[in-house]
């Protein structure tokens, strides 16, 4: 009964797909269990030889293999719009959405949560948290408010009517009072969201259920996290994270499955660090270096296009992700974007007003204010994307590997060459019966 959970171990963005990818076919179930549209995923398909890239949003990457039974789970907030136009764009594609399921008890994301997002941010100003304006975190405050909306909620009009009115009796009035801006209405909010209930009725489940039984069976389940550790609401830098957990623990109360079932966990630990939005970051280069990791990397959004801030690879970081997380294996992903580098800086502690800090400081401020201690180590200037063994790396690149599997504390199990989902290197198997 493997469960596995992935996570990303810095702020985002660090190729989860590519672990994904390596699990194959031994993975019967892919569950996102966090998040919504606010987060991408991007994946590169050979086919007939040609690459073919898939930008994921909502969709677990399992979507994309024949094989496997995606699941969005209650963890997770969704915009049936956003939803459906992601389908529809696979499905014009050949790709079969058939299998996808859908928690019952997953919130939904109305139109004047996505209104409250962005009139909100843009009253913030200086102090905006870099949200993507689409009502992720109005949607969340309202499910820990106990006035949001459940994908069940739309097979019965009476109580979908009562929680859409239940809910604008506030909001209404922050929207037109506070913000100037035009009230929803109750009925064309109720009727849009009833649009939706017919086409996605067959997808419905209880997936708590669905995927007890699929591990009773000896199945592979994969948890997906959106985000990342950093990014997590209790466990990153806060106040500049995502609305859900991201962390490991976030996959068991987004998807209904107990942490005893639990087998591994694995980290995804680009071989550099990049953020998009605001918060703290003490790696960030505004120098030629970063300029280079951006471009050389692709470093742009999958869902906002905005260009990622840059830095060198921060193991404190990685460290702290170890131990919230439970990680047993790591994959490094885009070490290939390194190649070139006669000198490959890592931050292996803090410098806060003169004081070492080997790990993440507890206060906040102290972190805004770390400075990175860093190590140099060599670069290598030969071409990786075909390597396949972690012999056939340079000998600089291997040292590197080996260097910063010994600051993050668990073993780092493959390593990511190229944007191919075969430029990898697999140093041991991630699925944990293997």
């Amino acid at each position: 009964m493997p469960a596995i959970v992935l996570v990303g171990a810095q702020w985002g963005d660090e190729g989860k797909g590519k672990a994904t990818d390596l699990l194959g076919s031994s993975v019967d179930y892919v569950v996102k269990f966090n998040g919504g549209n606010n987060a991408g995923h991007t994946v590169v398909i050979e086919q007939d030889g040609k690459r073919e890239k898939y930008a994921l949003h909502l969709l677990p990457s399992g979507i994309l293999s024949p094989n496997v039974t995606p699941i969005i789970g209650n963890g997770v907030v969704i915009d049936l719009a956003v939803l459906f136009e992601e389908l529809d764009g696979l499905e014009a594609r050949g790709v079969d959405t058939s299998k996808l399921q859908v928690s019952a008890n997953a919130h939904l994301i109305p139109p004047y949560n996505r209104t409250l997002d962005k009139v909100t941010e843009r009253f913030l100003g200086k102090r905006k948290i870099g949200t993507t304006g689409r009502g992720i975190g109005p949607t969340y405050a309202d499910k820990m408010s106990r006035i949001g909306i459940r994908v069940q909620d739309l097979y019965d009009e009476h109580i979908l009517r009562q929680k859409v009115e239940a809910a604008l009796a506030f909001k209404n009035q922050v929207l037109a009072k506070i913000y100037n801006t035009r009230a929803a209405d109750v009925d064309e909010v109720v009727t849009e969201l009833l649009s939706y209930a017919a086409r996605l009725a067959p997808m419905v489940s209880d997936a708590s259920l669905v995927l007890s039984q699929a591990l009773d069976r000896g199945e592979t389940v994969l948890f997906e996290a959106g985000q990342a550790t950093l990014l997590d609401v209790d466990h990153g830098t806060y106040p500049y994270v995502t609305s859900s957990n991201a962390v490991s623990a976030g996959a068991c109360t987004g998807s209904g499955v107990p942490p005893t079932r639990i087998d591994s966990v694995i980290a995804i630990l680009k071989a550099y660090t990049t953020r998009v939005g605001e918060g703290p970051f003490p790696t960030e280069l505004n120098d030629d270096n970063g300029e280079f990791l951006r471009k050389t990397g692709a470093e742009y959004g999958t869902t906002t296009g905005r260009p990622r801030r840059c830095g060198w690879l921060d193991t404190v970081v990685g460290r702290y992700a170890t131990r919230v997380n439970g990680v047993t294996d790591f994959v490094i992903t885009k070490l290939d974007v390194l190649t070139g580098l006669e000198r490959v800086p890592v931050c292996v502690a803090y410098d806060v007003d003169g004081v070492r800090h080997d790990e993440m400081p507890v206060n906040q401020s102290d972190f805004h204010h770390a400075k990175p201690i860093y190590e140099e180590l060599d670069g290598w200037w030969e071409d990786i994307s075909q390597c396949r063994r972690f012999e056939d790396l340079p000998a600089a690149a291997q040292r590197y590997v080996l260097r910063v599997e010994e600051l993050i504390g668990a073993r780092v199990s493959a390593i990511g060459v190229g944007p191919g989902r075969d430029e990898i290197i697999e140093r041991h198997p991630l699925n944990p019966r293997s």
